[in-house]
């Protein structure tokens, strides 16, 4: 069965907002877009390309969706913009139906069951990506396999966070861990004790 994987760049609070550009994601008067690119060099460049390179499929949001449909098909990002732009893309929403960008579908149905089914198709690892209200009701289904987290040494005290409250506790394994020399974690983790599924 393939593993859906949950790639993240969060800040020390937690923060997942907008860490690419300034005006990326303004939800809420986020004002400190574009907090991650301070901390990019090669050992966080490596890394994030050969988790990516694990994987042949991305499950998407919509608003990450329409941000990255309007930069990756003319981005030349070498290493990144190919496979960005080659991969299935599955993207789940109410509201878009015409996709434009090449290899994407939308994902109809029970999320859940659209998680488990592509899971049981064959292939390599699933990547979510941003994708913050997709990424908390993939945890809170207890549908992620694996955590791929960027830890920024940065707290910008407000935005949306990547966990949200919830009554459930859930163990998580560390399962390898680097620093790079701008002071971030780069952490994967899996789930340990699974906990009995919070929604039917």
């Amino acid at each position: 069965m393939r593993k859906l994987v949950l790639s993240e760049f969060i800040t020390l609070d937690g923060v997942m907002q907008a860490p690419g550009a300034s005006d990326e994601d303004l939800d809420g008067g986020f004002k400190h877009g574009g907090w991650q690119r301070q901390y990019m060099e090669q050992v966080a460049g490596a890394a994030g390309a050969e988790r990516m390179a694990a994987s042949d499929a991305m499950l998407l949001g919509r608003k990450t969706y329409e941000y990255f449909a309007a930069f990756w098909p003319t981005a030349d990002v070498p290493g990144i913009s190919d496979h960005m732009n080659g991969v299935a893309k599955y993207v789940a929403t109410t509201t878009l139906r015409d996709l434009t960008w090449q290899n994407s579908t939308v994902l109809k149905g029970d999320l859940a069951d659209e998680v488990n089914n592509l899971k049981n198709r064959p292939g390599k690892d699933i990547m979510v990506v941003g994708s913050g209200n997709l990424a908390q009701s993939l945890v809170q289904r207890d549908l992620v396999d694996e955590y791929f987290l960027m830890v920024h040494p940065i707290l910008v005290g407000g935005g949306k966070r990547l966990f949200a409250e919830a009554d459930g506790l859930t163990k998580l394994q560390l399962v390898d861990s680097k620093t790079t020399p701008t002071g971030v974690l780069i952490l994967t983790y899996q789930p340990g004790e699974r906990p009995s599924p919070r929604f039917s």
